[in-house]
C-alpha cells in the first residue's frame, strides 16, 4: 500500500497544485459575541517590519519555484516541480550532478506525480480540465514518456501503487463502463492491463491489504453503502455492513496484521472517531483517537516500523495526536527546530530515515527540507513563494460568531497588514463543496484581497465538513436558505463590530461558493456593491441533471441532501438564483470553464443571458482550456486581474492603477 509515515505523508506523497486553499497549525480561538476581543485588537495594532516593494498580483499567483518534493525510494535521488514554459514539470536532483527536467509538459501542471522504484516516475494529468485523468510513465533509464492509459473518455484513478513491486501497481478505470470503475492490474513494462476484479455496477470504492490484494468493497444502492469484505484475496465478498449515507464509515487501511482495519467511524457518535474495526465479526474492537468537537478522519502508520503514528484533526488549527515515540521525537525534535511554523512530514524514503518536511503557517507558502533522521540534519531545500516576504503577509484570524437559530458557527477573518481601527471594505469569501470546509492556512486569494486593503471574511457554515454528523446534517435541503443565514449572520456580526463598511461589501466564491454568491445578490441586492461568481450553479435542476457519469451512484443521496427535482421541485426552485434574476441589480463578474464536467458551462451562459437582457452590469469570462477552476498559470493571471479591477471598482475610494509584472525573485 502507499506509505504513511506522519499523518501528512498521505498516499505515498502524491503530489498535486491546488490554488484554493492552502495546508495550513497552536490553537488561537478567538470566541466572538458582538465585539472583537482586546486581543486580536492589540494585535491589529502591531504592523511589523520596514517597508518593502509591495508584490504584484502575479506574484501572488504564480507557480512555485520548486515544489512537491519527493526522494526516490533508495533515497539517492530527489524530485520537484519547477516551472517550465509556464507549467510545473517533474526535474531530478542528485548529489554532484546538474537539475535534469525529466517532462516537457505545455498544456497542463501534472494532478499528482510519485516514484515507482528507482527507475521510473508517474504522474497523472487531464485534459483541459476534463477530469478524466490519465497515468503516465516517464522511464528515467530512456528519458520516454508514455500513457499507460490513452482510452478517450476514461478517467483513471490509483487503487494501490504497490509499493513493494516496481513492475506493477492496480488502476481503477471506467474502460468497461463510464459510470463504475474496474480495478485493472497494470503491467509498466508492456503496458498490458488484466481485470483484477470486476464492479458489478454498484462498487463505489476499493480497498487493498499491504499485500496489495483487494479484500474491501463498497457497495452502494444510492443511499445506503454496504461494505463487502473478503478474508483473502481467494474467497468471495460477502457483506460486512451496512451503513445508511448519514453515518460515516470510512476504512482508511488494513492493521498490519491484515485481518484488521482502522477506520475513521461516527457509528454511535456525532463526532467520527478513529477506530480498529475486526471486519471478520464487523465489530469495533477499540477506539484510537476521539475529540470531543470535531471529526477525527486522518491515521498515519510507518511501513518501515509497522505501526501507527499519529492522529491528525483540525478544529480553528490543524492539530496532531501521536502514539508511536519514535514519530512523535522527530516531529518535536523538528518543531523546536521550526518555530512559530507548522511542521510536517511530506514524503520518505523507503528506509523513513530520510524525511522530506514542509513547514509553514498563514503568511507564508513555507519552506521544505531534507531531513535525516539519524544526523539529526535539516537541509533547506526551497523557499516555496520567496518573492513573497511573510513579513508583508497578513495573519488569518479564527473566529466564532453564533447563527440566528443558536449554531455556532466557526470561521476566519483576514484584514489589511497595516490595519489599526474603524470601518474596512470586506469581501465576504465563502468556500465551494459545500461539503468541504476552509482551513488556517496560506491562502493566496486572501493574501491578494488583503494586500489590496480588504478585508476577506470566511465562514465554515452549517454543512462544513469536520464539525460533526448534526452539523453536517443541518444542511440537508438547505441550500439558498439556513446555509446561506449562516453567511449573512456573519456579514451582520462584522457589521455590527464595528470593522465592515456597509458601504464597501462584495461577495465571491468558487463552485457552491459561486452559488452562495448568486444567491446572496438574489436574497438581498443592497446589501452588496459587486459580486464574482466563480463556477457556481445557477439553476439547481439543470445542475442535478448533468452530473457526471461516475456520480450517478450517489444520486438519490444527493437528491436527499439538496432535493428532488420531482418531490421537491418548489424548493430548489425557489433555491436557483436563476429564478430570481429579477431581482439581481449587483454588478456580477462570471468566470467559467467550458470544460467543466461539475458545473457546466449552460449554468453560467443561461443567468449570463437573462442579466444582460435585463441590462445587469456583467462579465463573463470563458476559458476553453479549462474545467473547475482555472489551473493554467496564465489563466489564474487573467482572472484575477479581472476581478482585481472589478473589486477596486466598487470597494475603493480612487481605484489605483493594477500592476501585474512580478517582483523579481528573491534568494532564498
Amino acid at each position: 500500500m502507499l506509505a504513511q509515515i506522519g499523518q501528512a505523508i498521505g498516499k505515498g506523497g502524491m503530489a498535486g497544485y491546488n490554488s484554493r486553499l492552502a495546508q495550513p497549525p497552536t490553537e488561537t480561538t478567538l470566541s466572538i459575541s458582538r465585539k472583537l476581543p482586546p486581543a486580536l485588537l492589540l494585535s491589529l495594532l502591531l504592523v511589523s517590519g520596514p517597508a518593502l516593494a509591495a508584490p504584484t498580483l502575479r506574484d501572488f499567483f504564480r507557480s512555485p519555484g520548486q515544489s512537491s518534493f519527493q526522494l526516490s525510494p533508495d533515497g539517492r535521488t530527489l524530485s520537484f516541480l519547477a516551472p517550465w514554459h509556464d507549467r510545473l514539470n517533474i526535474v531530478l536532483r542528485r548529489a554532484g550532478q546538474p537539475d535534469r527536467r525529466v517532462t516537457s509538459l505545455t498544456d497542463r501542471d501534472p494532478e499528482a506525480y510519485f516514484w515507482k522504484g528507482k527507475h521510473r516516475l508517474l504522474y497523472l494529468k487531464d485534459e483541459g480540465g476534463d477530469e478524466n485523468a490519465h497515468v503516465f510513465m516517464v522511464d528515467l533509464a530512456t528519458g520516454t514518456t508514455r500513457d499507460l492509459t490513452p482510452y478517450p473518455g476514461v478517467r483513471a484513478r490509483i487503487v494501490d501503487d504497490l509499493g513493494d513491486l516496481d513492475d506493477a501497481m492496480l488502476v481503477g478505470l471506467n474502460l468497461r463502463n463510464r459510470r463504475v470503475f474496474d480495478v485493472y492490474r497494470l503491467d509498466l513494462v508492456s503496458g498490458a492491463l488484466t481485470l483484477e476484479a470486476v464492479n458489478p455496477g454498484n462498487i463505489v470504492s476499493w480497498l487493498t491489504d499491504h499485500s496489495g490484494h483487494v479484500r474491501l468493497a463498497a457497495q452502494s444502492d444510492g443511499v445506503n453503502t454496504t461494505w463487502l469484505y473478503r478474508a483473502t484475496s481467494r474467497d468471495a465478498f460477502v457483506p460486512m455492513l451496512t451503513t445508511g449515507f448519514r453515518d460515516r464509515f470510512v476504512p482508511l487501511f488494513f492493521g498490519f496484521d491484515d485481518h484488521t482495519l482502522f477506520a475513521s467511524s461516527s457509528l454511535g457518535r456525532d463526532r467520527a472517531a478513529l477506530v480498529e474495526f475486526d471486519p471478520q465479526h464487523a465489530r469495533e474492537r477499540r477506539v484510537v483517537y476521539a475529540h470531543p468537537d470535531v471529526d477525527v478522519t486522518r491515521l498515519g502508520y510507518s511501513s518501515a516500523r509497522k505501526t501507527i503514528t499519529c492522529a491528525s484533526f483540525e478544529t480553528d488549527k490543524p492539530h496532531r495526536v501521536c502514539f508511536d515515540p519514535v514519530m512523535d521525537r522527530v516531529l518535536r525534535r523538528l518543531e523546536s527546530r521550526l518555530p512559530g511554523y507548522q511542521v510536517s512530514v511530506l514524503n520518505a524514503d523507503s528506509s523513513e530515515n530520510t524525511l522530506i518536511v514542509a513547514a509553514w503557517n498563514d503568511r507564508s507558502r513555507g519552506r521544505r527540507y531534507r531531513y535525516d533522521v539519524r544526523a539529526d540534519r535539516l537541509t533547506l531545500l526551497s523557499v516555496l513563494t520567496p518573492w513573497l516576504p511573510e513579513a508583508e503577509m497578513a495573519h488569518m484570524h479564527a473566529i466564532r460568531y453564533p447563527a440566528r437559530d443558536g449554531l455556532t458557527i466557526a470561521g476566519y477573518l483576514t484584514l489589511p497588514r497595516t490595519y489599526r481601527h474603524g470601518r474596512v471594505p470586506v469581501i465576504v469569501y465563502p468556500h465551494g463543496g459545500p461539503w468541504a470546509r476552509d482551513s488556517w492556512g496560506f491562502d493566496p486569494v486572501v493574501q491578494f484581497f488583503a494586500s489590496q486593503g480588504w478585508a476577506v471574511l470566511q465562514m465554515n457554515y452549517r454543512g462544513s465538513t469536520g464539525y460533526g454528523k448534526a452539523f453536517w446534517e443541518a444542511s440537508f435541503k438547505q441550500w439558498g436558505r439556513a446555509m446561506q443565514d449562516d453567511i449573512d449572520d456573519g456579514v451582520d456580526w462584522l457589521l455590527a463590530a464595528g470593522i465592515a463598511d456597509p458601504g464597501r461589501l462584495c461577495i465571491m466564491g468558487a463552485s457552491y461558493g459561486g452559488y452562495a454568491a448568486l444567491v446572496g445578490i438574489t436574497r438581498a441586492p443592497e446589501r452588496y456593491r459587486c459580486a464574482v461568481d466563480y463556477a457556481g450553479m445557477s439553476n439547481l435542476f439543470s445542475y442535478l441533471a448533468s452530473m457526471p457519469p461516475e456520480w450517478t451512484l450517489q444520486r438519490e443521496t444527493m437528491y436527499q441532501m439538496i432535493g428532488d427535482p420531482q418531490r421537491d421541485a418548489a424548493l430548489l426552485h425557489d433555491a436557483s438564483p436563476l429564478f430570481a434574476a429579477e431581482r439581481i441589480r449587483t454588478p456580477l463578474l462570471v468566470l467559467q470553464g467550458a470544460r467543466d464536467p461539475r458545473v457546466h458551462l449552460s449554468e453560467s451562459l443561461q443567468l449570463v443571458d437573462v442579466l444582460r437582457r435585463r441590462q445587469v452590469d456583467v462579465d463573463l469570462i470563458v476559458k476553453l482550456d479549462e474545467g473547475h477552476g482555472f489551473r493554467n498559470q496564465e489563466n489564474r493571471f487573467e482572472a484575477f486581474e479581472a476581478m482585481s479591477r472589478f473589486f477596486h471598482r466598487y470597494l475603493d475610494r480612487t481605484p489605483p492603477a493594477i500592476s501585474s509584472a512580478p517582483a523579481a525573485a528573491t534568494s532564498p
